[in-house]
């Protein structure tokens, strides 16, 4: 069937140490993503019959990672003309007349009142705020549907499915549906449809849109100021697997449009500083440090499993950690990979998450580093020089947090010992 377009407009720790007298809860430690372990089934996409089609290796080897032409798909892609498989991507459905509020009680986002048309993301928290999913979600009517990285969709509906208790709903994984990307321009007018007509072809279910980097209703924001991922929309098909062959077909028929590889969308993605979960958050990240609060979070909303922190962070600042935009020396013809460290005088300050070629700025990442790594360091990766560009700042400050620390009017400097120096950056070192 074919639906309108989905559209919207605690303190980790780690052995290491952080930098400048910051505590040692404030290093970021190797990054160890822990992927689903049930089995999938791998699936071989259509694109792959495509000339010069290169496929991806382990999970990745049923999908095309480039079609020898990375730089010209990047640039296909952002034109609103290229179409990437993304069957590494899982789809979970929640089903039964009470599914919006009950995931709306259960998760970081309001659901309620979604209708065919709107476009929303969610995080499942655990009780110390750390992220444990997060999931694009879209609703036809009937059936809410969950978008989430494919090794963690088993997880994410294994746990669902234990929170149901007497409520209405039906929670399943559906390994029947495949997942397209395709991106558009920020400047073309929006219709409410699918780019390109994707939703008018048999076996297109409905599609998501990206609300990043926008602040959606309930959402605030680390970043302020203009953002590099507002040129670009992206977007999530849903299809019917057995039709997807026919709707690839179909779409790279028209003239103009063309394959593109998942290093083509992930060049995009990383150059929107957009997170994924499982990549640029471990086990212990806080949607803080990710910016995250933009799309995935209403702080507005009432309570719900890690609502604690977040409010924690938000009113008090300084999360633990932050992400951050790296450009890197192109000089050297290799790359570093997702989990190197970011060493600083001889103590891990950052771990590498994601890394691309991007056709236009070269070689780019994205890290987890210590607050209280100053912003103006040129980091040294393995010989690659990198330079950062702020997303979360150092104070760690949204535009929502209040201008001074609750209570701080209440602390008496009088009654503090001679001898006792405060830290400064809730550290066991001196103040910076």
């Amino acid at each position: 069937m074919s639906e309108r377009s989905a559209r919207t407009g605690t303190t980790p720790g780690g052995p290491d140490g952080g930098v400048l007298g910051a505590s040692d809860h404030d290093a970021p430690e190797a990054h160890t993503p822990e992927p689903d372990t049930s089995e999938r089934t791998t699936w071989r996409s259509p694109l792959l019959d495509i000339e010069r089609a290169v496929a991806g290796e382990g999970e990745l080897s049923g999908i095309p990672l480039h079609f020898g032409d990375p730089s010209g798909e990047q640039w296909a892609l952002e034109a609103g003309h290229g179409l990437v498989d993304r069957s590494d991507l899982g789809v979970v459905t929640v089903s039964g007349v009470d599914r919006q509020t009950w995931l709306t009680s259960i998760s970081s986002q309001v659901l309620t009142g979604m209708g065919p048309g709107d476009s929303r993301e969610m995080l499942v928290l655990d009780p110390q705020g750390h992220i444990e999913h997060a999931a694009a979600v879209a609703d036809d009517g009937t059936t809410t549907w969950l978008v989430t990285e494919g090794d963690h969709a088993a997880s994410l509906a294994q746990w669902l499915d234990s929170m149901r208790f007497a409520l209405r709903v039906e929670v399943g994984v559906r390994e029947d549906v495949a997942v397209l990307g395709t991106a558009t321009p920020a400047s073309l007018p929006h219709t409410g449809e699918a780019p390109d007509s994707m939703s008018d072809l048999p076996g297109v279910i409905l599609t998501w849109d990206d609300p990043w980097p926008g602040v959606t209703e309930g959402g605030t924001e680390y970043h302020r100021g203009p953002h590099p991922g507002a040129a670009t929309r992206m977007h999530l098909h849903l299809v019917e697997r057995s039709r997807l062959g026919e709707v690839v077909d179909t779409w790279l028929a028209a003239p103009g449009r063309r394959p593109a590889g998942l290093l083509a969308w992930e060049a995009l993605r990383i150059a929107s500083w957009r997170p994924r979960v499982g990549r640029d958050g471990d086990a212990r990240a806080i949607p803080a440090e990710l910016d995250w609060l933009r799309t995935a979070v209403h702080i507005h909303k009432g309570c719900y499993r890690g609502q604690e922190s977040v409010a924690r962070v938000l009113n008090l600042g300084r999360p633990p950690r932050r992400l951050v935009f790296l450009q890197l020396d192109g000089s050297r013809g290799d790359l570093p990979e997702p989990g190197a460290p970011i060493m600083r005088g001889g103590r891990q300050v950052g771990v590498v998450t994601s890394v691309a070629r991007h056709a236009d700025m070269g070689p780019i990442a994205l890290a987890l580093v210590a607050r209280n790594l100053p912003a103006g360091t040129v980091l040294d990766l393995d010989g690659v020089a990198a330079a950062q560009e702020v997303i979360v700042a150092p104070d760690g400050k949204a535009a929502d947090s209040p201008q001074e620390r609750p209570g701080s009017g209440l602390s008496n400097p009088a009654l503090r010992h001679r001898d006792v120096r405060g830290t400064g950056s809730g550290g066991l070192g001196p103040a910076l």
